[in-house]
């Protein structure tokens, strides 16, 4: 008789989140932990660098719980530098490395960075955005003349370091909100919210082991990489495939065929624009056994497609930067496409009205989460914090319906959410129809008001290749076809790309803000 596994803990006391994960690999310290172009870095060595940059950090004058930011691209410098401030007790933020000098500048400034580490690639953006902020100490990876060598600045730490007395509740990292709605709040995450987002998911859920070669297309910078290629493969062993620079649908096939890839994360975005490409493998030439999805709800057809293409479903996953990685998704073995399947093991969801009343099954209603892994609140946003942080729940501000079979049914963010003829209509209902034309990559809807100022839906599509003859009528009598009469978009526009946060989601408000003037059909 096989025994039932011990209940999960969440971390308590004394506790350091960088201590526990590179403490796990004595007997397989050898192995590779990361592989990164033609380098290959082992689970023994990123422990001895982690804890030399501890070191070096601590003597170069930053102290326990002041932030230092991170500007690097998918290298072995993030994890070293990341787990080596959390070594030390120092709080590591890292940062989108795709944001303009100004908002570099910003949000260095919003968290009082005394030190950054920074890719030399990046150094000409980031560099004059630290100096304004008034950072000093600064340590370059790969290269350039500023600031100090990343290599020299090891050399000045040791591997005799005796990591920080930190406790599991207090700031371990903070990570950046993506900004879909808006201006990036600082998410403030303790020691103990990293370890349970592999206990609970990686484990469980996608059965993720030391047998495994994983790769992220989501990159370090935020919540959904950081755990997929971060996290999870220390916490079991596993070995991550980085990949610097824009994961484009050829160095993705590339990677995924070289390094024989097993787990792959990607977003929506990405699968469309790799099943778009007639040079992606197909399932003879791959070895995945798993597929991830998150930062958008999948449509089903996409799904499908992939699963034909590749012979591996994708399991589509709801996380966020608040809770630090996913808490509800399909299985194997009981994937609903066209749903997000169900709680993740440790996580509670509730449904609720504008009145914060449950609903009933099959009404639609915003997804609240009780879990482990939510963060401690937002960095000087205190009205935000009372707003999302509701007690022991977090208002997640998605849109949900709940399935006779228990499955949840995504129905758009709830300020995406069109009133169209005085019923609530979802974006992604119309947006999944779209996407099963087959002229279609991806698209985006949002309410526009007609002449009478009334709010109608938009449709903004791009093409997966050369636009055909009158596609507009095309996919407006497909539209009409599958939806309710409401419902179908009374314009499409056709567009060349569609505006994006780092984490690959839409970013509707943008698109909102273009349509601010009435417009003069229906």
């Amino acid at each position: 008789m096989v025994a039932a596994p011990a209940p999960f803990a969440r971390p308590s006391g004394r506790y350091n989140a960088a201590a526990d994960l590179l403490g796990r690999h004595g007997a397989r310290r050898d192995a590779v932990a990361y592989l990164a172009g033609d380098a290959a870095l082992t689970f023994g060595e990123l422990e001895r660098r982690a804890k030399r940059f501890a070191s070096a950090l601590l003597a170069s004058g930053v102290v326990p719980e002041q932030r230092i930011a991170l500007v690097l691209d998918d290298d072995v410098a993030f994890p070293i530098a990341f787990l080596g401030a959390v070594l030390a007790g120092v709080v590591p933020v890292p940062l989108n490395t795709m944001l303009t000098t100004g908002d570099l500048a910003g949000l260095v400034g919003d968290m009082r960075a005394v030190a950054a580490v920074v890719d030399a690639t990046l150094m000409d953006k980031a560099g004059p955005a630290l100096a304004s902020a008034g950072v000093r100490r600064l340590v370059s990876h790969g290269g350039g003349s500023a600031g100090v060598a990343l290599e020299a600045f090891l050399e000045g730490g040791s591997e005799r370091f005796e990591t920080a007395p930190t406790h599991a509740d207090e700031p371990c990292f903070w990570l950046y909100s993506s900004g879909s709605t808006g201006e990036p709040k600082g998410v403030i995450h303790s020691h103990g919210d990293l370890l349970p987002t592999a206990e609970l998911y990686a484990g469980p859920v996608l059965g993720l082991s030391a047998e495994d070669v994983g790769f992220s297309a989501a990159k370090l910078f935020f919540a959904y990489g950081l755990g997929n290629a971060l996290t999870f493969p220390l916490a079991v062993g596993a070995t991550t495939v980085l990949l610097r620079g824009k994961p484009t649908p050829a160095k993705v096939a590339e990677v995924l065929t070289r390094h024989e890839v097993s787990v792959f994360y990607g977003v929506p975005t990405l699968y469309a624009q790799l099943l778009a490409d007639p040079a992606l493998p197909t399932k003879d030439a791959l070895r995945l056994r798993r597929c991830v999805s998150a930062g958008e709800a999948l449509p089903p057809d996409l799904g499908r497609r992939w699963e034909a293409h590749t012979g591996c479903a994708v399991l589509d996953g709801l996380g966020s930067t608040e809770l630090t990685h996913i808490f509800l998704s399909n299985r194997p073995g009981e994937l609903r496409p066209g749903t997000t399947g169900r709680a993740v093991p440790g996580y509670e969801l509730r449904i609720v009205d504008d009145h914060g009343r449950d609903v009933a099954e099959g009404e639609l209603g915003e997804l609240l989460v009780k879990g482990p892994t939510s963060a401690l609140g937002y960095w000087n946003r205190r009205a935000r914090s009372q707003a999302t942080f509701d007690g022991e729940w977090v208002r997640t501000g998605d849109k949900y319906a709940r399935d006779d079979a228990g499955a949840y049914v995504f129905g758009g963010r709830a300020d995406d959410m069109l009133k169209v003829g005085g019923i609530y209509v979802s974006p992604f209902e119309i947006e999944s129809c779209l996407m099963t034309h087959d002229a279609v990559l991806e698209c985006a809807v949002i309410g526009r008001e007609d002449a009478e100022g009334l709010t109608k839906p938009k449709a903004f599509v791009v093409c997966s290749g050369v636009p055909p003859e009158d596609l507009e009528s095309r996919l407006l009598a497909h539209a009409k076809r599958h939806l309710a009469a409401w419902k179908y978009p009374r314009w499409i526009e056709i567009v060349e790309t569609l505006p994006k946060t780092a984490t690959g989601k839409i970013r509707r408000f943008a698109l909102r803000a273009r349509e601010d003037a009435p417009s003069q059909g229906a």
